[in-house]
């Protein structure tokens, strides 16, 4: 028995054994398959070939299977059933608007814009899940080229050539002053001001400082090297608990602050000359294949609105 023949059998063959069974008549099962009955019986010949042996009685009684054609009859069985159910799985993978969706964000969209969109849309998506990891922008778009999340939300345009980014919502830092700060009834305030002022910042990697450092080098006069920094901290949650404990004034996302603005326990104090708008990004792997929870969501996603809510 030509035992290193069986990787050579193929799936028509199984498949022709089995119609040829279950019709008991190689011209029906040859017609049930959609072969003319010359091919049905070479597919059976060529399965006899490579396993070395009559899978097949041909009598005047009709057909029979060998002992062996029996054991081939009820593998056959098997592997098309298996075959056809990982059809019907891909077929409803790709039917299915359900499913798990993960997503890398930086700080701001993490924690002040993606909450509230994520509760309007479970409310007509309930049947998709939304995972995040919260980085800095940088490391969100690692995660992304790292296959460690699908998609991104970041505060920066990526440069990498292997991401694709589109815009989603506008941003705006501004300068926040705790309640009892001399600044706070100002109208506004010029850029070496300050110099001498205790100053927190957020870490290194974060596009809220890269935004601000961009502003300060657009004014060819002052750098960050010469602020009083008070403390480098990792969010813009200890940024705001930083500056309402007076440990120094601080530049921060708009949307971070809406509450604590609206509360009067910190103050907005514009910097003249300093516009530091951005927009947030989402990002994507450029030969990204997107299932259809991934199409509404991102269809959803840049369609939402936060100042709407």
């Amino acid at each position: 028995m030509a035992n290193n023949r069986f990787k050579s059998i193929t799936i028509q063959q199984m498949e022709a054994i089995i119609s040829l069974v279950e019709e008991r008549s190689f011209s029906r099962a040859a017609k049930r398959m959609l072969l003319t009955q010359p091919a049905l019986t070479k597919n059976i010949k060529n399965a006899e070939d490579y396993i070395g042996v009559r899978l097949v009685n041909r009598s005047s009684a009709g057909i029979s299977l060998t002992p062996e054609g029996k054991i081939i009859y009820d593998y056959a069985q098997r592997m098309v059933k298996l075959r056809d159910e990982a059809k019907t799985k891909i077929i409803k993978l790709h039917e299915n608007t359900g499913g798990n969706i993960y997503i890398g964000a930086s700080t701001i969209p993490a924690t002040y814009i993606l909450p509230r969109a994520l509760s309007a849309f479970s409310k007509t998506n309930p049947d998709i899940r939304i995972y995040i990891k919260t980085a800095d922008s940088e490391e969100a778009m690692n995660m992304v080229l790292d296959n460690e999340v699908e998609i991104g939300c970041i505060g920066k345009k990526p440069l990498n050539k292997k991401l694709t980014a589109e815009p989603l919502w506008k941003d705006r830092l501004v300068l926040i002053v705790p309640k009892l700060h001399p600044w706070r009834k100002k109208k506004s305030i010029m850029l070496p001001e300050l110099l001498n002022e205790h100053f927190v910042i957020r870490e290194k990697g974060s596009a809220t400082r890269e935004l601000f450092e961009s502003c300060l080098k657009e004014s060819k006069s002052i750098s960050l090297s010469q602020f009083n920094i008070r403390g480098e901290l990792g969010s813009s949650e200890a940024i705001k608990e930083a500056v309402i404990a007076g440990l120094g004034v601080s530049v921060i996302s708009v949307h971070a602050v809406e509450r604590e603005m609206s509360q009067g326990l910190l103050f907005e104090v514009p910097i003249q000359g300093c516009p530091m708008e951005r927009n947030f990004y989402l990002i994507y792997k450029s030969q990204f294949d997107f299932r259809p929870s991934h199409k509404i969501f991102i269809r959803f996603i840049k369609n939402y609105m936060p100042d709407k809510d």
